[in-house]
């Protein structure tokens, strides 16, 4: 199958090695990778921001990139989110990666080796928008060597929320003190999840308090033969 990647503005700009995973995970599984060169923000963040008639142009923008793609994946269940609800010419076609994983190419075990204890953080987008259910974890548990451990209270937010973070400092810092709790009690080495975003808040506060463990896309695991 050619798969699109749609790579977003916040992975292209601060994690690239993210997108270079869904690359080589999906090569490795037989697949071929188009990256339309011209692709920019969906304009979530526009949108989210108040800025409508900015964030429909771009979500407009995004609907001629990817007008010819056979499927688009992104490493980011926010975008997709947004993209579902924005660019109707091409929703049906727009997956998160676990999602065209498990539902469009019918793969569990992707020949992953990842000898670590992790945690998985599921994200608002990926539960109450995607539904993405049981997906990543299906994924993850067939990982060779992974310890996968259960966090506490997984579904409440971590306090990130694009600007809300931002605008709210004192609620979402409350919030992250009570995942990073949560994270710290399974003892795991790696926190995951399916938007670098929230892993970029969790993993500053875990990297201020020194706490030994590390953030890592579902997607970098995914990719991993350690």
């Amino acid at each position: 199958m050619r798969v699109s990647l749609f790579i977003t503005c916040f992975n292209d700009t601060l994690f690239p090695n993210v997108g270079r995973a869904v690359v080589e995970l999906l090569e490795r599984l037989g697949h071929t990778v188009a990256f339309p060169e011209e692709q920019t923000c969906c304009g979530q963040m526009h949108l989210n921001s108040g800025y409508a008639p900015e964030g429909r142009r771009l979500a407009e923008r995004f609907e001629r990139v990817f007008a010819d793609a056979e499927v688009v994946v992104s490493p980011s269940a926010s975008c997709v989110a947004m993209v579902r609800e924005h660019c109707p010419a091409v929703r049906e076609r727009v997956f998160e990666l676990t999602e065209l994983l498990v539902d469009v190419l019918g793969v569990e075990d992707v020949g992953a080796s990842f000898p670590h204890r992790v945690t998985l953080h599921p994200t608002c987008h990926s539960l109450r928008l995607l539904h993405v259910g049981d997906r990543p974890l299906r994924l993850l548990r067939a990982v060779h060597g992974i310890d996968l451990v259960e966090l506490d209270e997984a579904a409440e937010c971590c306090g990130f929320g694009g600007t809300f973070a931002v605008k709210n400092a004192d609620t979402s810092m409350a919030m992250l003190s009570d995942k990073l709790r949560r994270v710290l009690d399974t003892r795991a080495e790696v926190c995951t999840a399916l938007d670098t975003s929230c892993l970029m808040h969790i993993g500053g506060a875990l990297l201020r308090q020194r706490a030994g463990v590390r953030t890592v896309h579902v997607a970098e695991i995914l990719a991993a033969q350690e």
